[in-house]
């Protein structure tokens, strides 16, 4: 019997990586999505699926939120992390969203294809380092709901986010606020990396969370 794999990961280089450590006869590959609102845009025309290797840092919609919403909606799908990140904060998340394992991406074909087997069979998967750090959540229980960080823009680079808000290209937003466009420029890399946005529509949307605009 086929074991059904959907792949979500936003680099290409990754994707194709994680396709030829999983080029096993009793493996298809059934969907490839490169954010989490794609797989869920799939698994709604068709949600007959066994795993899901999801990373964490996407655009639009990131793999812990994508992980609480395909488990609540399909309970039977498992889902293993596969990502990079390993510090605590994501590995919490991404068991409280209920993900069925954690694997970081150095992890090697054959382990790959037999963790995929194990949880098929009931079992949680998980990357050595990540099994102990969770051990340690687990006796030390940490509030990060708590530890957020704030993000705070200045009154120019405010008005800045406000003018890309309305789809504003940068030499418009310069016009406007009068400043150089290397101003405009700069105010928008600032609020990139405080953002952590790694495009347009998801910094609009962290910033819409976070009610700066």
């Amino acid at each position: 019997m086929m074991i059904k794999i959907a792949i979500v990961e936003d680099n290409t280089f990754l994707m194709r990586t994680i396709i030829e450590k999983l080029d096993n006869p009793e493996i298809l590959i059934k969907y490839k999505a490169f954010n989490g609102k794609e797989i869920i845009d799939l698994l709604q025309v068709n949600n007959t699926l066994d795993v899901i290797l999801m990373d964490i840092e996407m655009p639009i919609l990131n793999g812990i939120e994508a992980t609480r919403e395909i488990k609540t909606k399909y309970p039977q799908i498992k889902i293993i992390i596969n990502t990079v990140f390993d510090n605590d904060e994501n590995i919490f998340n991404a068991i409280k969203a209920g993900a069925d394992g954690y694997l970081l991406k150095d992890v090697d074909s054959e382990k790959l294809i037999e963790a995929i087997r194990d949880i098929l069979k009931g079992g949680a998967v998980m990357t050595p380092s990540i099994a102990m750090k969770t051990l340690k959540l687990l006796k030390n229980p940490v509030d990060f709901s708590k530890s957020e960080e704030v993000i705070q823009l200045s009154e120019r680079e405010i008005e800045v986010l406000e003018q890309l808000s309305k789809g504003l290209k940068n030499k418009d937003i310069a016009s406007n606020l009068n400043v150089s466009f290397f101003t405009v420029k700069k105010h928008i890399e600032n609020i990139y990396r405080k953002l952590q946005a790694h495009n347009r529509i998801e910094l609009i949307q962290k910033a819409r969370e976070n009610r700066l605009i």
